[in-house]
């Protein structure tokens, strides 16, 4: 079982519930080394001490704040903790708020909350609470000497807090070039959302993220065994030249995408009428002779 990254207690109202925190995401990047292109040997890094030059071990490294230029108050774990016990102890449910309520670009890092000994069923009658109310508990954490805004959010039978960012990290959409928000100013026809809402609808299904893995890793890793069965380890490929830019027209015929995209042909252009030709004119009839 993972290690736990936090120890303490949830807390509403009156009641406590010891919890342990785990990281509820897993890191699948590729490890990639940094190389020196002259001879390939990989580069390090060292903590080294600024005034000496000299490498300084883990051991004998601390904390400080610089409090005016080159000077600084030294911040030991203790002093970190003792500046306010409660709260690097406690996730202090603040309010509960609908769950539709947050935004997604609130949301940052899921992790885990464990009941700890004693704290079952507590805490399972507060995920439940949560499922049955259909709601989120906002609430504050301390971690890594940085208070963190945090929802707590029932998940299958897991209590998730997801620390979520705060306002003032949010970037206002004001200043961004986005379409207009009513369709006629942004040029949106009826028949166009309606082929789009087909095209959703068509291409909806439940939600199963064990279909979904990262291809261009596996790819990546494909190219590593492909150089390596060509002795080409040390080849450095050089970038393909750009595509040439195509001068064309950047009028988009949406509703003929869509249409495709629904596996429909676009309606072929309506062929032009011909200009009717005048009714031609019957021959006048023959004079009869006198007789």
């Amino acid at each position: 079982m993972a290690r736990a990254l936090w120890k303490g207690a949830i807390s509403f109202g009156l009641v406590h519930i010891p919890v342990e925190l785990i990281s509820a995401s897993l890191d699948h990047e590729l490890d990639l080394s940094m190389l020196d292109r002259r001879d390939f040997a990989p580069i390090g890094y060292k903590r080294y001490n600024k005034t000496t030059g000299k490498e300084v071990e883990w051991d004998d490294i601390i904390k400080g704040y610089e409090y005016k230029t080159d000077e600084y108050v030294v911040l030991s774990e203790e002093d970190l903790r003792q500046a306010n016990v409660k709260a690097t102890q406690t996730i202090a449910i603040h309010t509960f708020v609908d769950a539709v309520e947050v935004p997604l670009t609130f949301y940052e890092h899921p992790y885990y909350l464990l009941p700890a000994k004693g704290g079952e069923k507590v805490y399972a009658l507060l995920r439940e609470t949560l499922r049955k109310a259909n709601k989120v508990g906002i609430a504050s954490v301390v971690m890594r000497t940085k208070q963190h805004l945090c929802a707590l959010v029932c998940v299958g039978d897991a209590i998730v807090l997801n620390t979520l960012r705060y306002a003032d990290e949010i970037r206002p959409t004001d200043d961004l070039d986005l379409p207009a928000s009513s369709l006629k100013a942004a040029g949106i026809t009826d028949k166009e959302l309606k082929m789009a809402l087909s095209l959703v609808d068509g291409m909806s299904e439940a939600w199963e993220p064990g279909q979904y893995h990262d291809s261009y890793r596996e790819d990546v890793l494909a190219l590593v065994k492909k150089k390596i069965k060509a002795r080409q380890t040390k080849t450095i490929t050089a970038p393909a030249p750009e595509p040439a830019e195509e001068h064309g027209s950047n009028v988009i015929d949406l509703v003929a995408l869509l249409q495709q995209s629904l596996g429909k042909k676009a309606p072929a252009a309506p062929a032009r009428k011909r200009a009717a030709s005048p009714p031609a004119r019957k021959p006048a009839p023959a004079r009869r002779k006198a007789a």
